[in-house]
């Protein structure tokens, strides 16, 4: 194609009014693009002589008179003395699909995500009883949520001191491995990009002092069962129903999620075998994979992340060990945190592997034995350091393909255990949520279970 056709062939002669010069209009960047959105509505149809050009353009030519000249299809100078500053050109190329430029409408923040219209502002993340990143739907959920995420803990003083009774609400010994678990937490939370902010204080007081801080929207958290814990839930919804700041509970304490039982919350059974046979198939849902990266927090407010408090700071002293003839101090290696609890999964989950599986008298194998008959996971499970779903998976990837011979037997004595655990954290549940009802049936059991 001649890169300069001729388009007009009879060129009117152009008056002295035209070859004035134009007089520079400044216009808005939008107007240049708003004519080239569709070249049928702005280049009259005698300038396109060229018949396998016309019949791209099917719309009628409207009557507005541009005062344009077309030097070439494939390079389209475009002066407009009304319209477009002067040396202004647009390069197009005419194709089947009609010609569109994209209109911009402002830049868009650095920190803004790509659905940030649909996102939280600052959610703050209440950790309780599962200081751990791994399997944390509430820690996942919010760092989806949000585009800021500010991670706290709360040493709460009605868990410690005396009770009623005059004995520590919570001893020397439960106190340095929840220390420790926070410790970890934050480390690990630093790891990822975030940190971890601890207070000591009441939650309902603190969280609400740290929402109006940084202008946090939502306040995410997992739901406990008992008495004291669920009060407090309800102290902190209504100091944050003045505020305007949704809570948000998540479910992450059980094997079984509650939102898969096969039955209603006030119909839980009362006895354990009866709860077993109900969930007897039931699914156990896959674990939550822990975050590489978190969401930054928040800008506003600039919140001092705060020191761990030591044992004295909570109004308990230092544990001493006891003579030889007494009891012995705790195993100094029951380090809390979740970086222990996944050490020490690995660790039972090889000497599991190493040992030959206890037959029954019919030739079963129905069992799987570590070194002293225990998985001593028990008090990271309770401080939600590890949760049951990962201990359920750890052992089904490990332990059950030597021992098992493909029927699963091998993992029942871990689903027996765990599933006393979920018993009793239901059963809590069930008897906290119903109070009101006259005359509950109380619930049977026989034996006891994983913490």
């Amino acid at each position: 194609m001649d890169p300069n056709p001729q388009i007009l062939e009879n060129p009117e002669p152009i008056s002295s009014e035209d070859q004035s010069p134009p007089v520079p209009v400044h216009s808005p960047p939008f107007a240049v693009a708003s004519l080239t959105l569709s070249l049928s509505t702005v280049i009259p149809s005698n300038f396109l002589v060229q018949p396998r050009f016309s019949g791209l353009f099917s719309r009628q030519p409207n009557k507005d008179n541009v005062p344009t000249q077309a030097a070439s299809l494939s390079h389209l100078p475009i002066s407009c003395s009304s319209l477009c500053p002067p040396k202004i050109s647009l390069k197009s190329t005419v194709s089947a699909n009609p010609l569109q430029i994209p209109l911009s409408l402002g830049p868009r923040r650095p920190s803004e995500p790509s659905n940030g219209a649909g996102m939280r502002r600052a959610t703050i993340v209440w950790f309780r009883n599962d200081l751990r990143i791994h399997d944390n739907e509430c820690l996942n959920s919010a760092n989806n949520d949000s585009i800021s995420v500010l991670p706290v803990y709360c040493f709460d003083p009605r868990d410690y001191g005396k009770s009623s009774s005059g004995f520590d609400k919570t001893g020397p010994y439960r106190a340095t491995f929840v220390i420790e678990s926070v410790s970890d937490l934050r480390k690990n939370l630093q790891a990822r990009g975030s940190n971890l902010v601890v207070r000591i204080g009441k939650p309902e007081t603190v969280l609400a002092e740290l929402a109006k801080e940084i202008g946090a929207d939502g306040i995410y958290a997992h739901y406990e069962v008992s008495h004291d814990e669920m009060e407090t839930e309800e102290r902190i919804e209504s100091a944050m129903k003045e505020e305007n700041v949704e809570v948000k509970y998540f479910w992450g304490s059980t094997l079984y999620h509650i939102d898969d039982l096969p039955f209603k919350m006030e119909d839980m059974p009362s006895s354990h075998g009866a709860f077993r046979e109900r969930v007897q198939g039931l699914s156990v849902r896959k674990t939550i994979e822990a975050l590489d990266k978190m969401k930054g927090l928040p800008s506003r407010g600039d919140v001092e992340p705060g020191d761990i408090p030591s044992l004295s700071e909570l109004g308990l002293n230092q544990p001493v060990a006891m003579s030889k003839e007494g009891w012995l101090a705790p195993n100094t290696s029951q380090v809390g945190g979740e970086t222990e609890a996944l050490h020490r999964l690995q660790k039972y989950g090889a000497e599991c592997r190493a040992q030959p599986p206890k037959a029954t008298n019919n030739g079963a194998q129905n069992s799987i034995y570590g070194a002293t008959f225990s998985n001593k996971i028990s008090p990271w499970l309770t401080m939600g350091c590890i949760s049951p779903r990962s201990v359920f998976d750890e052992f089904n990837k490990t332990v059950s393909r030597k021992h098992d011979s493909g029927n699963g037997t091998g993992t029942n004595w871990l689903m027996f255990e765990l599933l006393w655990r979920d018993f009793f954290r239901f059963i809590t549940k069930k008897y906290n949520s119903t109070k009101k009802q006259p005359n509950p049936s109380p619930a049977t059991a026989c034996t006891g279970a994983l913490a």
